[in-house]
């Protein structure tokens, strides 16, 4: 499936979902949110999963638990409202949690439990506030139980600042407010909100990238600590990072009457400064500097760029993040054949898709397809046809494929790995280039020595 309009091609097939469960989000927001415990309330196949994709024994004591349902708890014969009354406790007496997120599941919603209507209540006995997020497997991609967990977040933010009369009992809290009091004085005395999970040190890039242009970040959600929550007042502006948030954006306009700023993400050094000037524009701030910035991170990975100059790519579909990979990588010079996108919000994504049309007539090469909910068996056929040089796909297809002799990379490295901001640049074409060196290697090396290198 090739296009050779002069617009972006949209398309709707019927497969299934092929995806992780989306509860692997607390695999990263609980290393994010540094106050936090994560209850999963699900059955023991959640705790299976739990355990094998995240790679932490529970006897390490990570925070988060399972709350494994049992035939008792499903038939009604236990009391809800009980057993998490005396989970919660013992969370609060163990670990000193400053929130408790309620993680549901499949099961709960089948067997239609009310978190929602329990929460409120235990909070209030056990002193403790409860966020419920229901980031179960009826979603599209795994990375929206992020997207979950943040819109419920989004309704917890204070609407006004509030500073302890005593700063001296919490220094570190009393600075991270008077940073928050400096951060709001924005040249429109209007605060900005960022939302999306990034490590510390990529969230301080991208702050800092803002703040050498004038414009200072208010908050980040989620914050390093529940307590530190940013303040978001009717009018506010907020601007996300990742494609996969969605709910989060709506959450925010909807409950919040926050103002959306529509930009591409920051992913590639193409995206970050489209997200810098498009922020800079409502600000109405001239940026300065971002096209020598922008350039001199193209320099710097110019042996990266020949390696895919010329080469093809199609991605499958899973994880929300594939227009702006797809973008990106068609800006490095690479033919992508067909963008597959297990759910597509044309709205919270418009900046980016006119980033990605504009980038093919820069380049001047075909616009791809955009194919939702993609069928993964008309896909491989297309596979078959197209022969691509490398196809991003999840991990059901990748054996099979790299059997046919074609060269595959897991979509889920891009969403744990550092992709964000100018200085990521090289992450990014790292993971795209390794397969594509690495199976040229094997190929060139004779079959003796093949055999030597798989035995050592």
């Amino acid at each position: 499936m090739m296009n050779i309009t002069d617009q972006l091609t949209f398309e709707c097939e019927t497969g299934n979902y092929h995806t992780f469960c989306p509860i692997s989000c607390v695999s990263w927001l609980y290393q994010k949110i540094k106050d936090s415990f994560f209850l999963v309330i699900g059955t023991k196949t959640c705790g299976y999963f739990l355990q094998n994709a995240m790679g932490v024994m529970i006897f390490a004591e990570p925070r988060y638990a399972m709350a494994e349902l049992e035939e008792a708890d499903i038939s009604a014969q236990l009391s809800d409202y009980g057993e998490l009354k005396r989970l919660c406790l013992q969370i609060k007496r163990d670990r000193h949690p400053g929130v408790i997120f309620w993680i549901g599941t499949c099961t709960t919603e089948i067997i239609k439990m009310d978190l929602e209507g329990l929460a409120p209540r235990l909070e209030a006995e056990i002193g403790v506030p409860i966020v419920v997020a229901r980031a179960n497997g009826l979603d599209y991609a795994f990375t929206q139980g992020e997207d979950t967990v943040l819109a419920s977040m989004a309704q917890r933010c204070p609407r006004k600042l509030v500073v302890s009369k005593n700063p001296t009992s919490n220094m570190d809290s009393w600075m991270s407010r008077k940073k928050k009091i400096r951060n709001t004085i924005q040249k429109s005395s209007v605060p900005l909100i960022v939302f999306g999970s990034l490590t510390d040190s990529i969230a301080d890039q991208l702050s800092s990238e803002l703040e050498t242009q004038g414009i200072y970040v208010s908050g980040w959600l989620p914050s390093k600590n529940y307590a530190d929550l940013p303040v978001i007042q009717e009018g506010s502006y907020v601007v996300g990072v990742n494609p996969f948030l969605s709910r989060t954006a709506t959450a925010l306009m909807r409950r919040r009457k926050a103002k959306l700023i529509s930009a591409p993400f920051p992913i590639g050094p193409d995206g970050t400064k489209a997200w810098i000037e498009k922020i800079c524009s409502i600000f109405n701030v001239t940026p300065k500097g971002l096209q020598h910035r922008e350039e001199k991170v193209w320099n710097n990975v110019s042996d990266y760029l020949e390696l895919v100059h010329g080469k093809s790519v199609f991605f499958m579909g899973d994880n929300l993040l594939e227009i702006s990979l797809a973008r990106f990588l068609i800006r490095c010079g690479m033919v992508v054949y067909e963008i597959g996108i297990p759910y597509m919000d044309k709205r919270y994504q418009a900046a980016e898709l006119e980033l990605l049309e504009k980038t093919c007539r820069y380049m001047d090469t075909m616009l791809p397809v955009i194919v939702e909910k993609p069928d993964n068996y008309n896909q491989l056929e297309r596979i078959h046809e197209l022969k691509p040089d490398l196809v991003i796909t999840g991990m059901a297809y990748a054996n099979p494929l790299e059997a046919r002799g074609i060269n595959t990379k897991w979509s889920v490295e891009f969403t744990f790995s550092q992709i964000h901001g100018f200085m990521n640049t090289k992450e990014i074409l790292q993971l795209v280039t390794k397969p594509l060196i690495r199976n040229t290697t094997l190929k060139n090396l004779s079959p003796a020595l093949y055999t030597t290198q798989i035995k050592s």
